[in-house]
């Protein structure tokens, strides 16, 4: 009797136990086993100094796949990141070239960023389009504007020995570099605020149920133009440290940001369908990215078929995706009882 009894108390920890496991294990045994496939291949990989290097670019493309989590949660897409970004950076420049204090200049990049997210906000909220269908617009809006105040011409900072330059460009126990460390700062920050906030349950139950979050007392609006407005202080973010790591900033940085920005979320296992989001798997998903582009290099392939790499891998994560959720649905319809 006491056999059974042990039996059924102990009979549904294995499933518990399963349930454990992080939503992201999936990724990074994936990125895991890349490593170790390109690792065993070309044992130059594991350097130490290329790892570093790898995260370092990886950086400022994954502080936005950060904040784009956060809209792929509430379904929408921002397009104009990459210009968000680009112009944010470009207007911290100039500031700088009047010869204003560099961190208050970087303050007011981040102050802009955001300005420019309230913008695609406004436009959303007010003209009651999907945000894809908006940014699509305004990635040409700020894309020229850009390019009008910065002259089509890279911006350069004079002083670049102040204290801002010095702190961005230093490596913590000298190996890391500061802006990594900001950004896994800000992942774990937004990780906690996607999951324990009364605004990342908002986000969630907005993209789950409008309906329903509306007669929770949810206003999806509200929602649409605070997520948007985030997205666009972390592009300033981002492109305020991008001039103080960099030096400066080129007319054309950032055009291409959206699709890897959007390619890392995906991959790292946040869904199109909205209602979840994974901050952690965003930023294994941009580790994967950056991954695959320095193993072309290292196997000599021409790095112009990363694009197409990412594509695939975007293709392949979303079929994955689409059978673990038809698996699961099966698994429910089994498991309801019949009559």
């Amino acid at each position: 009797m006491k056999d059974e009894t042990m039996s059924q108390q102990t009979a549904p920890r294995a499933p518990e136990a399963r349930r454990r496991l992080p939503d992201e294990i999936g990724v990074i045994v994936a990125l895991a086993v890349m490593m170790t496939v390109i690792g065993v291949a070309r044992p130059r990989f594991l350097n130490p100094l290329n790892l570093l290097t790898i995260l370092g670019h990886t950086t400022f493309l994954g502080m936005l796949a950060v904040g784009m989590v956060f809209l792929l949660a509430i379904r929408e897409i921002d397009l104009s990141v990459g210009w968000i970004f680009n112009f944010s950076a470009v207007f911290t420049a100039l500031l700088m070239v009047a010869h204003i204090d560099p961190w208050i200049c970087a303050v007011a990049g981040v102050i802009f960023g955001a300005g420019l997210g309230l913008l695609n906000g406004v436009l959303v909220t007010t003209l009651r389009l999907p945000a894809i269908i908006v940014t699509l617009g305004t990635f040409s809006m700020f894309q020229g504007l850009s390019l009008v105040v910065n002259n089509s011409r890279a911006v350069v900072p004079p002083g670049q020995d102040s204290s801002y330059f010095n702190a961005i460009s230093a490596k913590l126990f000298g190996v890391l570099p500061v802006p990594a460390v900001v950004f896994l700062v800000l992942a774990v920050a937004m990780h906690l605020v996607l999951h324990r906030s009364r605004f990342g349950y908002r986000v969630q139950a907005v993209g789950s149920n409008p309906e329903a979050a509306e007669l929770a007392g949810i206003s999806n609006a509200m929602v649409r133009l605070q997520t948007l407005v985030l997205m666009g202080a972390i592009c300033g973010l981002s492109g305020a440290m991008y001039v103080g790591f960099r030096g400066a900033i080129d007319p054309n940085e950032g055009s291409d940001f959206v699709l890897m920005v959007v390619a890392a979320v995906i991959i790292g296992g946040t869904p199109l369908s909205g209602g979840a989001g994974t901050v952690i798997g965003a930023v294994i998903g941009t580790l994967i990215i950056q991954v695959i582009s320095s193993g072309l290099i290292f196997f000599g392939i021409d790095a112009t078929w990363s694009t197409f790499v990412t594509g695939a891998v975007i293709v392949l994560a979303v079929s994955l995706d689409q059978i673990v959720k038809y698996q699961r649905t099966r698994r429910a319809r089994r498991a309801r009882p019949s009559g």
